[in-house]
């Protein structure tokens, strides 16, 4: 038999033939159509179009899609949203971002950039009639994502909620699974933080908007905390807005109209900052103030701990909130619905003055503070959990 271009050796060895078999190409077609015959093979066997092949040796992904993912459409999840501009949820967009990059896939930002109910349902609608490929929905109130959500699913639409998920003995809707935080939980643990400052007097609950579902259970765990405690305190809820400038204006009449507050909680990202400008506006750390706290890590916020303006505020991960669901409607798209989508409660974590530095230091997209994607280094010992 001729000698063998060493390329065609290659080529032959990736078909597993016999000796028989392979004898009788070489040998029955000769060497240029043996070539021929071994590329055309050699390239069939490397460009499955189902995307189903194992990783090459060494680790490097072979498939067509994402990572070892078969190849898939373009899908376009779209999340629906309360408060489309506010800063709490730019971390919420980059994690979006992030995990659709990652899976080949993208998103659509919708919704009220005012908390108006009626243009989230009617981005919610328009999201179905595109025949969009999977839905993220804040659900606000009880009632109006119902049949939205079920029109969704009847037409073979995913649907997960976050952030928000209805009311907490109505989800009012038939949503996969929410991805956000607890957040009756989380309210009546800031209540319980704050009762560890305050034995009586009066303290005030901030929220900007009175009945909205994604914070109207935080103020009534809140509530009930104090309530539970015994303690002569005197709790009231008041409203403030969605827009923080009007809601600072809101919270800063109130501090001169109550000079003897012994406390002020917030339950939104919007207030807990302007509760830590009023409080270093009017100097109440020198007066009656014993606690001022809320929610989330807007920049201000973490200033305002650093400062000793707020004694702490409530992480609730929202990079989380945007990461998650594109990750879980994927999957689900993917399986064919056999990988569900799993209910993700994003956490609860106290950030007080001692632990806020690495907030500050650190900008990253996690935290919505940075738009660059880098590595966040750490070192030293974890704190465990206690």
């Amino acid at each position: 038999m001729k000698d063998i271009h060493p390329k065609v050796e290659e080529a032959l060895d990736t078909l597993n033939l016999n000796r028989v078999a392979r004898r009788r190409l070489l040998s029955g077609a000769g060497l240029v159509s043996a070539s021929a015959a071994a590329a055309a093979l050699l390239s069939a066997c490397t460009s499955d179009s189902g995307g189903n092949r194992p990783a090459a040796a060494g680790g490097t992904a072979a498939a067509a899609g994402a990572g070892d993912f078969p190849s898939t459409p373009k899908w376009k999840f779209v999340f629906v949203c309360h408060v489309t501009t506010n800063p709490f949820f730019t971390p919420t967009q980059y994690g979006a971002q992030d995990a659709c990059a990652l899976l080949g896939t993208e998103f659509q930002w919708a919704g009220s950039k005012d908390s108006i109910v009626a243009e989230m349902v009617n981005a919610t609608n328009t999201a179905i009639s595109a025949k969009a490929d999977g839905l993220g929905v804040a659900v606000v109130d009880k009632a109006a994502f119902k049949e939205p959500v079920n029109r969704a699913l009847d037409a073979g639409i995913p649907v997960v909620s976050y952030n928000a998920d209805g009311a907490r003995d109505d989800k009012g809707t038939s949503r996969l699974a929410y991805i956000g935080q607890g957040l009756y939980e989380s309210g009546y643990a800031l209540g319980r933080r704050a009762l560890q400052q305050v034995d009586s007097g009066d303290v005030v609950g901030f929220i900007a908007t009175p009945g909205a579902l994604n914070i109207q259970p935080r103020i009534d765990g809140a509530a009930q905390a104090v309530k539970d405690s015994g303690k002569a305190i005197t709790f009231e809820p008041v409203g403030t807005n969605a827009d923080i400038t009007k809601g600072l204006s809101i919270i800063d009449a109130y501090a001169q109209g109550h000079p003897n507050l012994a406390g002020m909680l917030a339950v939104d990202a919007g207030s807990t900052q302007s509760i830590g400008q009023v409080v270093k506006k009017y100097d109440m750390r020198s007066k009656k103030l014993k606690v001022a706290g809320g929610f989330d890590l807007v920049p201000e916020t973490l200033t305002a701990i650093k400062n000793g303006d707020l004694d702490y505020t409530i992480d609730q991960q929202p990079y989380l909130q945007g990461f998650l669901p594109v990750l879980y409607l994927y999957l689900y798209k993917l399986s064919g619905g056999l990988l569900f989508p799993s209910e993700t409660n994003t956490g609860l974590l106290f950030v007080t003055k001692d632990t806020v530095g690495p907030y500050q230091t650190t900008r990253t997209r996690f935290e919505g503070s940075d738009t660059a994607q880098k590595l966040v280094e750490r070192s030293g010992a974890i704190a465990h959990a206690s």
